[in-house]
């Protein structure tokens, strides 16, 4: 075939977790319509960040927690393509990586799982001092302000770790979770709230997937190219560059909401204090209508935020990147820097 990739099979690097390989899965088979006439291996492994499961995922410090065992594979040629989560990807990728995909996205919001004896009720009408579990800052930060009644306490593990102990003990009222994941999962009727942008804004990149490769491997990233979803790329290049911009990681609360209409990519972005008292939100938007230039030549593997996207017009990601670093400029001119670096320290301490 034109990809040169037949004869062999394709491997396809996942984690373990039922989640990762229910998403492999979705992007394999995906593949399977593109190339029938290609096999494809699914090669799952474990990574640091689901073996340490006692300590919350801000405090390990390791950029790429889920990440690292996989890419090292890939390193390796032990694999050939690598299916994440985006959001588990840091915006500045190792050198001679690529995301070669951005698949299309699930519903990127938060969403509340309530405990049974909870059962119909909403954040607002749980009472005084629940506590509500999350492993993320960005989600504790936007809540404690928002409902300063409940009270927040970490919780680790993957999807059904969690969900059986929020069920089975009696220590936690509510767990907030993506959407995407209890919908990959099929645990869309869990789901007891869905927290809209004026409650919670979202993680870069969340409820899209990654296809991760060689960027020297032109068959494997011709190949996975045609999984691009052009509207899922521009607002995670924006998301992505925001986040580059502000050196956030998952040690300080950022977050964003991207909307992508008539042309127009409209991208919200925000920055908080671990308890939510301090932050600052703007809103800013660009064209991103732009026609499909024939971009052969030397330029053709251009990276936005370690994403290449050739079937993607270039001056659109371009002008999608720009709305991130603008939009994080302005809030860093308006004092973003002192409640982020605040906010790493009381979590380092």
């Amino acid at each position: 075939g034109e990809n040169g990739v037949d004869g062999r099979a394709v491997r396809v690097g996942t984690r373990r977790s039922q989640l990762a390989r229910i998403q492999t899965d979705s992007v394999v088979m995906m593949l399977r319509e593109l190339y029938p006439d290609l096999r494809f291996e699914i090669v799952a492994m474990s990574t640091t960040g689901d073996k340490i499961l006692d300590t919350a995922l801000s405090k390990i410090g390791e950029k790429s927690l889920f990440t690292k065992e996989l890419e090292n594979a890939l390193e390796r040629n032990e694999v050939d393509l690598v299916v994440h989560s985006l959001k588990d990807l840091p915006t500045s990728l190792p050198p001679g990586f690529t995301i070669g995909a951005v698949c299309k996205r699930e519903n990127p919001l938060d969403a509340v799982v309530f405990h049974p004896k909870n059962c119909g009720k909403t954040l607002s009408l749980l009472p005084e001092k629940s506590v509500i579990g999350t492993s993320s800052l960005r989600r504790a930060a936007q809540l404690k302000k928002k409902f300063p009644h409940l009270e927040f306490r970490d919780i680790r593990g993957n999807l059904n770790t969690r969900l059986k102990k929020l069920d089975e003990k009696d220590d936690f009222s509510a767990i907030v979770l993506a959407a995407a994941g209890l919908k990959r999962m099929g645990w869309e009727n869990r789901i007891g709230q869905l927290l809209g942008p004026e409650d919670c804004l979202y993680a870069v990149g969340q409820g899209a997937l990654a296809v991760e490769v060689r960027a020297k491997d032109q068959e494997i990233l011709n190949m996975v190219s045609a999984l691009h979803d052009a509207d899922t790329v521009l607002c995670c290049i924006a998301e992505r560059a925001f986040m580059k911009r502000l050196e956030g990681g998952c040690s300080v609360p950022v977050a964003v909401n991207t909307l992508l209409k008539d042309g127009q990519l409209y991208l919200t972005g925000a920055v908080y204090s671990l308890d939510g008292s301090d932050s600052l939100k703007e809103t800013m938007q660009t064209s991103v209508t732009y026609p499909h230039q024939n971009e052969d030549g030397p330029n053709d593997d251009v990276q936005h935020v370690g994403i290449t996207a050739k079937n993607v017009p270039g001056q659109a990601q371009e002008a999608a990147e720009n709305l991130g670093v603008e939009l994080a400029s302005l809030l860093l001119s308006k004092g973003a820097k002192h409640i982020l670096s605040v906010a790493r320290q009381l979590n380092d301490a």
